[in-house]
């Protein structure tokens, strides 16, 4: 009998990081409040910016800090700072130093609680079925996707931002209810493997195939999550809620339905059609000329989405010892935030020089040929083409 997903701990992390995705989704209309108070779009990249850049900055220590002390009070602290700092969006009245500081700080807090509540999610999946325990944890931050936008429009339209910002710290202060409940979860290392630290993590052989492959998903990622709307606006073609709609749908389902494909068939053999997925969206979105593209690509998007994340996810967990699991998820949740903050100058400049088609069809060939990049060096590391496992390799 294979062991079981759908534990208690695991339904609190599910819950604990469904409610805190939510609350950070509604920080999808942030714009509108900073533009409100005068910030014009290089402003509001600026704040944006940092922010990322700080979670960046702290990454090193919140891994340090799971290894050495456990991933609850990590998980706690976090969560005090995140309600501490969402609803001090309530004080902002003017652009000035106090939104930075109030940005900055949320930033550093949904860096902890991103990074922690996902170590702990891959703490309580049985390793027998990993990469469908993580697939179905993800569906914990692809539903803020579907729900953000739409409950952030909901309340925007019946009260305001003042009303957006105390939903955020209701659901700030549910994520920590939750959170209170999950015992600690730190494996035990085996002997000989104490935690070597961060910078030892980022330099392992056996993940920077991983590194290499998330931080570029990361990147192309950014065509859509970042530019989909102004290219909605300026092609007047589809909608942000019809593309996310199907993107979302499509992901989850993926995550319900189809998790088991990756451990039946092997890891690679799903990553590497996955990609081929995203890949077409791309295609799809840069000849979009109706709304059904859109949808379509959406669609794409997702499937790819669905099965990429989960199976890298998968294998870093997999690849890192248990006493620097803390450190390797924390390096891959950093890469997310670098991914987006070389893709969204990077893509940009190619919309500027050359319109959305282009730069769709850029990143439609850089996940193909990071996909490809990523096969032949992973191949070196493991010499399986299928499922990327090493156990046998020591650490270096």
């Amino acid at each position: 009998m294979s062991e079981r997903i759908l534990t208690r701990e695991f339904a609190l992390v599910f819950a604990a990081n469904l409610a805190n995705g939510v609350a950070f989704a509604l920080f999808l209309h942030l714009p509108g409040f900073l533009a409100g108070l005068g910030a014009g779009e290089a402003e509001i990249g600026l704040i944006f910016g940092l922010a990322a850049a700080a979670s960046i900055v702290l990454r090193p220590l919140v891994g340090t800090a799971m290894d050495r002390y456990g991933r609850r009070p990590v998980i706690l602290v976090g969560n005090v700072l995140n309600i501490l700092f969402v609803g001090a969006y309530l004080t902002v009245s003017s652009l000035g130093p106090w939104v930075y500081a109030v940005r900055i700080g949320h930033g550093v807090a949904e860096a902890m609680l991103f990074s922690a509540l996902f170590t702990y999610g891959a703490d309580v999946v049985p390793a027998s079925r990993r990469t469908e325990g993580l697939a179905l944890f993800g569906v914990s931050g692809l539903l803020p996707i579907a729900i953000g936008g739409v409950l952030g429009d909901a309340i925007l339209a019946l009260g305001g931002f003042r009303e957006l910002f105390l939903a955020a710290t209701a659901l700030t202060v549910v994520t920590l209810s939750l959170s209170v409940w999950l015992p600690e979860r730190r494996p035990t290392p085996a002997l000989g493997n104490a935690p070597r630290g961060f910078w030892a993590t980022v330099r392992d052989r056996r993940l920077l195939p991983i590194w290499w492959m998330i931080g570029m998903f990361s990147f192309v990622l950014t065509g859509y999550f970042v530019f989909i709307r102004t290219f909605v606006d300026t092609t007047g073609v589809g909608s942000v809620a019809l593309f996310f709609g199907a993107y979302a749908g499509t992901a989850i389902a993926v995550r319900v339905f189809l998790s088991r494909l990756p451990d039946r068939f092997g890891p690679k053999r799903v990553l590497y059609p996955a990609l081929g997925f995203l890949a077409a969206g791309f295609v799809v979105l840069a000849a979009a000329t109706s709304a059904s593209m859109v949808g379509i690509a959406g669609a794409l998007c997702g499937v790819g989405h669905g099965f990429v994340f989960p199976i890298l996810s998968a294998m870093m967990v997999d690849r890192a010892p248990e006493g620097d699991r803390g450190s390797a998820t924390s390096v891959f949740t950093s890469l997310l935030d670098v991914g987006t903050l070389v893709g969204g100058p990077v893509l940009g400049m190619i919309v500027a020089a050359a319109g959305y088609p282009a730069m769709y069809a850029a990143a439609a060939v850089t996940i193909a040929v990071a996909g490809v990049v990523f096969a032949r060096w992973d191949r070196t590391v493991t010499g399986d083409p299928t499922t990327g496992r090493t156990a046998l390799t020591p650490p270096t």
